[in-house]
């Protein structure tokens, strides 16, 4: 943007400063102040602005002398390129900035290329672009092109939309003449998000060398040896729709896709990072600021920013999105359009208060659509990875936050959200770590790599999560829901032993950060791929009830009072996972279709009971653990489950029971516009599935203990394994072998003698093979870790 000297400058905006100064001396104390940009309506008092920067210096001038009466800039209908990002600091509080309509204003962060095209061979076309041109996306007549890459882009073809074990083999990086600058992608080896590296080197073996590696927060186990791929590489531009930028030549080739008039297309190169920032304190606030009506496309990627651990969930994220909410109170983005950006969309970080995020459009984006971040500053004792603790001795044991440096009483309402992690895995609709009050409402999430909706530890509750449709989850990645939370607060412990006496001999402890309840209620959801409702380790403080749950369950794993009542589970049923002793948990007037699937369980939490099961067979099943006494079994009766509409009839046994019906056309986005947008999830066929959902799994006692094979993706994220393969110890018999031995309870058997244990059958080989010895080398994996034990067989 042109820049102006003092002089100049006031020359050039004097008489528009008089002007505005006039028209508030000659009106009430609270007269708006109308700016516009790109043009007016003709009226001869108006203030018109060519660029929404120059109304903000304005703005800023006015603020000099005016600080009361309220501005809105109005933006006319156009097209809006950004030199830099806007700034909204304390000084331009009481600010609206209104589009014409967001299917009318784009604000973007790219430029337009003017390429001078000519053949490079058969199929590309190179031209010169001017030096110092710095850019990573690239959009051609408003449609994103793919990075030169391998695999090629499929978007059938699942994680990464094309995946390759070889993606960087020796043999293909001896292909490439540069292969340092290329980019990596892989998954986290048990699908728990990705990874992303550049090339920095090749070493004397040939290999590549990566730098990076830093965006997820379990980084112990490495990348997936089959979930690859690879951009960024002039080689790899083989397909319609690929480019490459050589930034030494400062050449753009690229390979036309179908239908392309190269010469008479629209070339738009991403070059900005964050397109709005609204930038405060605690102690100075920006406050009353609303941005409506307008669409926000083109921003760079971040992968390979600065990333910051979530404490000791399995997120790191960078602080940073297209708009950068941080020290605001009664910010609102309303009714915008949020499409086509490198990496987060709306992120609010630190101290917010009452920020509104409604009926607002986001797909197809890099990263997370709404975040909410607080300050690690504001957590006691905070830990920040898994493996991390802070000794009881030397904890905080204050309740609740230090300071005020996180999002507080903020909304998310009424958003359609879709295709957003179409970069990065470990992202969500909404994420929400560090923050207290804030309310996910009427959106509909869908189309998404992990969660609709994460919450990534206890601090500090409060959330409510309601009448929200969330399916078509957690397609790129793996153990997850689609809502998923973390509870790994100060109570929490990677040893579970330890954790245990912690729990026992503070049992108030969970609420020490957990100190508001969290409900999660009348939402509709559903995960092919992992739990519909994943209450994940140490989630603590929730009252769940008047859920849809369509096909994944709901699972919750350790931790404190939670409360579960009131909802209907399709084809699958209740997970707890292993629970404490004094849990306090309860499991009440739910309407479930399989038995309970518990695993390693302490004790069975404060209620389990009243619940509507299929059949008889389920039924005992649960009262063999001494819970469900007074629950039932029997057809639910549903008045019309093809549809959708699971109300259950006067006669159905589940009234009997205490259930009470909660309406069914109530999920999702309501704002007209954007339902006629929306999609549905797929309603299942109705199957009353009786006894185990599997065939019985392979028993085996062994040396004074009961081993059974790993065969559900609840038993693999029970363990904390990366694939569903392994012998899980049940029990062990007392003064037996394997009671004098180093293998505990709950401990998999994963390796035996340098071979790989995937079943009992592995281990029976090998006990065949080498019983001579009279002991065997195993490797367990307990506590998130491989270990390896000698155990006498003799």
């Amino acid at each position: 943007m042109k820049q102006y000297s003092k002089s100049n400058y006031w020359k050039k905006w004097s008489p528009k400063l008089l002007l505005i100064f006039l028209l508030i001396s000659c009106g009430s104390k609270e007269n708006t102040i109308n700016l516009y940009v790109g043009e007016g309506n003709g009226e001869s008092t108006e203030v018109v602005f060519k660029g929404i920067n120059e109304a903000l210096i304005m703005v800023n001038e006015i603020r000099s002398k005016d600080k009361i009466n309220p501005i809105v800039i109005n933006i006319s209908e156009g097209k809006y390129y950004l030199d830099s990002t806007l700034i909204i600091t304390p000084k331009l509080s009481n600010l609206r900035i209104i589009g014409e309509g967001s299917d009318l204003v784009t604000i973007k962060g790219s430029k337009q290329l003017q390429p001078d095209w000519k053949k490079y061979n058969d199929h590309i076309w190179v031209s010169r672009i001017p030096d110092n041109t710095d850019f990573d996306q690239l959009f051609v007549n408003g449609i994103g092109q793919h990075l030169a890459r391998y695999p090629n882009y499929d978007e059938s073809a699942g994680h990464w939309q094309g995946h390759a074990a070889d993606a960087i083999s020796l043999e293909r990086v001896k292909s490439w003449a540069q292969p340092i600058g290329a980019i990596v992608h892989a998954m986290h080896a048990g699908e728990w998000g990705g990874f992303h590296y550049t090339i920095s080197g090749i070493n004397e073996k040939g290999e590549p060398v990566l730098s990076g590696g830093h965006q997820n927060n379990r980084p112990s186990a490495g990348m997936h040896e089959k979930l690859r791929m690879v951009e960024n590489v002039f080689e790899e531009l083989d397909s319609p729709g690929e480019w490459y930028y050589d930034k030494d030549s400062s050449k753009l080739y690229y390979w036309p896709q179908t239908g392309i008039d190269i010469q008479n297309s629209i070339f738009e190169a991403v070059n900005l990072k964050h397109l709005v920032q609204i930038k405060g304190s605690e102690k100075l606030p920006v406050k009353g600021v609303s941005i409506e009506g307008i669409q926000f496309e083109h921003t760079q990627r971040t992968i390979m920013e600065n990333y910051e651990p979530l404490l000791r969930s399995d997120w790191t994220i960078y602080r940073g999105g297209a708009l950068f909410i941080d020290g605001t109170e009664n910010v609102t983005i309303k009714d915008c359009e949020f499409s086509n950006l490198g990496g987060n969309v709306i992120f609010v970080s630190n101290y917010n208060r009452s920020a509104t995020i409604t009926g607002n459009h986001i797909h197809d984006c890099g990263a997370s659509a709404v975040s909410f971040v607080g300050s690690p500053s504001a957590v006691r004792s905070p830990s920040f990875q898994y493996d991390e603790f802070v000794p009881f001795k030397e904890l905080d044991t204050t309740k609740g936050p230090t300071n005020n440096l996180y999002p507080k009483a903020c909304i998310v309402d009424n958003n359609l959200i879709y295709r957003i992690g179409r970069l990065e895995k470990q992202t969500a609709g909404v994420e929400i770590s560090m923050a207290m009050d804030i309310t996910v409402s009427n959106n509909s999430i869908y189309e998404v790599p992990r969660a609709g909706i994460n919450v990534s530890e206890g601090t500090w509750g409060g959330h409510v999560i309601e009448y929200n449709d969330v399916f078509n989850t957690v397609l790129e990645s793996g153990d997850h829901g689609s809502f998923n939370s973390w509870g790994r607060d100060r109570f929490w412990h990677p040893d579970r032993e330890t954790m245990d006496q912690i729990a026992a001999k503070n049992p108030n402890m969970p609420l020490w950060d957990a100190i508001n309840t969290t409900i999660i209620r009348n939402n509709r959801f559903r995960c092919d791929h992992g739990w519909d409702i994943d209450l994940d380790d140490g989630s603590t403080n929730y009252r769940i009830y008047n859920n849809l749950c369509l096909n994944g369950g709901l699972k919750l794993r350790e931790g404190f009072h939670r409360t579960v009542e009131n909802n209907i589970i399709i084809n699958n049923g209740f997970h707890p996972h292993v629970w404490f002793e004094n849990s306090d948990d309860v499991f009440r007037k739910n309407i479930v279709m399989t038995d309970h699937k518990d695993i390693r369980l302490q004790a069975w939490g404060k209620e389990v009971d009243y619940n509507l099961f299929p059949d008889e067979e389920t039924l005992l099943k649960a009262q063999k653990n001494n819970t469900d006494l007074h629950s039932l079994f029997g057809n639910p009766n549903f008045i019309d489950p093809s549809s959708g509409d699971f109300t259950v009839s006067e006669n159905s046994p589940a009234l009997k029971l205490g259930f009470k019906n909660f309406p069914m056309e109530s999920f999702g986005v309501k704002n007209p516009a954007l339902r006629a947008l929306t999609k549905i999830p797929e309603i299942p066929d109705l199957l009353l599935v009786s006894g185990n959902e599997r065939s019985k799994a392979l028993t085996m006692d062994w040396l004074g203990g009961n081993l059974k094979n790993i065969e559900t993706m609840a038993e693999r994220s029970a363990s904390g394994l990366n694939k569903i393969a392994g012998i899980l110890i049940t029990a062990i018999k007392s003064d037996s072998k394997l009671d004098q031995s180093e293998l505990q309870i709950g401990d998999v058997i994963i390796g035996g003698e340098g071979k790989e244990i995937n079943e009992i059958l592995d281990l029976m080989q090998i006990i065949q093979e080498h019983n001579w010895k009279g002991s065997l080398n195993l490797t367990v994996f307990r506590n998130q870790k491989s270990i390896d034990l000698k155990i006498r067989i003799k």
